[in-house]
């Protein structure tokens, strides 16, 4: 078994992150040890192999194309995931958001492919020079992942949990676990079975989202918080919970920050929506950021430093449905934070699909339901319900597509080319989106207000990137912070300045 340390991979510096089990780059590479046939995280408790006996790999989809299985211990798989696929916007990067997020197993690589807009011959071997797997090793990657989790915590048949995780037959889900996890499915059962907390409800599944510390949880509270609608969101005594509309169904979330990881109650209607609710939960958290290089580089900025040192770990929130937080923020453009929520309550609660739960009623309306009834329901000046449902009859036949895959400037210049969507509503929807990390939000009020408290040129940003998103954060929080408006469920003013 020979392999070599991928080129981008500064073997020296790998192996001084695996010497120190440090944490921090968990995710962010593989360690792939020759002499056991084991692939690990950096931070494996294991003895530390030779120099000789390992290399360095950027994907576990890479390693498990080499011949190497899965360490018991360590669990590589359950690692957050790298914080590069969202500081970076090239091909590879943005191909791992989506594959992340299911689209091999709806559509297949050529569906993946035409997303990107490359040939999916170009695009396997990008994805194979770049991250040593092409697309469907990738894939494969994902969902023995996928098929671990629900092994492990659902009392799931194995024939439903390899339909559910994307295998095509039980043969091949069988495979996969044996090769990359070294143990039957039912064996990888049984040893859970014996450290597992009390068993979910039935249809739910409770799982542990991991995260790179430190991690500002008063930040993600107030943002969940103070953005929930009524009747889709809830949020009560630290837990939010929201209806998510899936690729095949319906599902309810219920999430909890907690100091070491969050916890994630999820109902799904179809289990092959685990994958990308997974995906989506942890892209709406941001729990895939490096938050060490992000503090690092904005509190060398002297105005910046005192927020940073007293926030460390501030994150910037993403969203689960692009379509509906496009919409939602159209709605509430120019308006408090509470009339916006409850603008978007009454179309939820008249267009919305009903969904069973006991604190839910609906979940946020398809476009196409927004683009043939908004009308009825929608109020405020003319000109923004015209856009609000342009903009929703765009989305619903396709002319508009809002998905991880695309370019920050493309997705920018599309946005800005619809009436009602001005410079302010396009960074902000392309940073949520796009998990893009340096999207300055220098029109909004709040922010410019944070500037000025804090001393900060927004001229003159370029020392903050590749972060401006974040410090977009700090700012924002700064300036709520001075207003005493940071208690979950306080709804501040904001406003899209045009």
């Amino acid at each position: 078994m020979v392999t070599v340390t991928a080129p981008h991979l500064d073997f020296d510096r790998c192996y001084r992150a695996v010497s120190s089990r440090d944490a921090r780059f968990d995710g962010q590479f593989i360690t792939a040890v020759r002499t056991t046939g084991i692939y690990c995280r950096p931070s494996c408790p294991a003895i530390t192999p030779k120099p000789g006996n390992v290399s360095f790999l950027p994907t576990a989809a890479a390693a498990q194309q080499a011949g190497y299985r899965a360490c018991r211990r360590c669990l590589p798989d359950a690692a957050p995931g790298s914080p590069l696929w969202n500081v970076r916007s090239d091909l590879a990067a943005r191909a791992m958001r989506l594959i992340s997020d299911g689209a091999v197993e709806r559509g297949g690589v050529e569906s993946l492919s035409a997303s990107l807009g490359y040939s999916s011959r170009h695009l396997t071997r990008a994805l194979t020079a770049e991250l040593g797997a092409g697309p469907l090793a990738l894939a494969r990657a994902h969902r023995a992942h996928t098929a671990r989790l629900l092994i492990q915590t659902t009392a799931m048949s194995m024939s439903d949990i390899a339909f559910a995780a994307g295998f095509s037959s039980i043969r091949q889900f069988n495979d996969t676990v044996r090769e990359v996890f070294a143990v039957t499915p039912s064996t990888m059962r049984t040893e859970a079975a014996k450290r597992a907390d009390a068993p979910p409800a039935k249809g739910t599944v409770s799982l542990r989202l991991p995260f790179r510390k430190p991690l500002d949880a008063g930040w993600l509270n107030w943002f969940l918080s103070g953005h929930a609608v009524a009747g889709m969101e809830r949020w009560s005594d630290g837990e939010y919970r929201r209806t998510l509309r899936l690729p095949r169904g319906c599902g309810v979330v219920a999430l909890r920050v907690l100091p070491d990881y969050v916890r994630a109650e999820l109902t799904l209607r179809d289990m092959r929506d685990l994958a990308p609710a997974v995906a989506r939960l942890r892209h709406l958290l941001d729990l895939d950021a490096d938050p060490e290089a992000v503090d690092g580089a904005l509190a060398a900025d002297p105005a910046l430093a005192t927020g940073v040192r007293a926030t460390p770990g501030i994150r910037v929130p993403g969203s689960i449905d692009a379509d509906e937080l496009l919409l939602r923020t159209m709605i509430g453009q120019q308006i408090s934070l509470a009339a916006a929520s409850t603008q978007t309550a009454r179309l939820v609660a008249a267009l919305g699909a009903p969904v069973a739960d006991p604190y839910l009623t609906h979940s946020f309306p398809g476009t196409d339901t927004i683009a043939a009834r908004g009308r009825e329901v929608l109020t405020g000046p003319a000109r923004r319900i015209d856009a609000v449902i342009g903009v929703a009859e765009a989305l619903a036949t396709g002319a508009l597509t809002l998905h991880a895959g695309r370019t920050a400037e493309d997705l920018r210049a599309d946005l800005l080319s619809y009436k009602g969507i001005g410079p302010w509503t396009a960074d902000y929807v392309v940073m949520r989106t796009l998990a893009d990390p340096d999207v300055l939000l220098d029109t909004d009020l709040v922010v410019r207000q944070g500037a000025q408290a804090m001393g900060a040129d927004l001229a003159d940003s370029s020392r903050w990137t590749p972060w401006r998103s974040y410090a977009s954060m700090h700012l924002w929080r700064s300036a709520l912070a001075a207003r005493g408006a940071l208690n979950p469920t306080s709804t501040p003013d904001t406003e899209d300045k045009k």
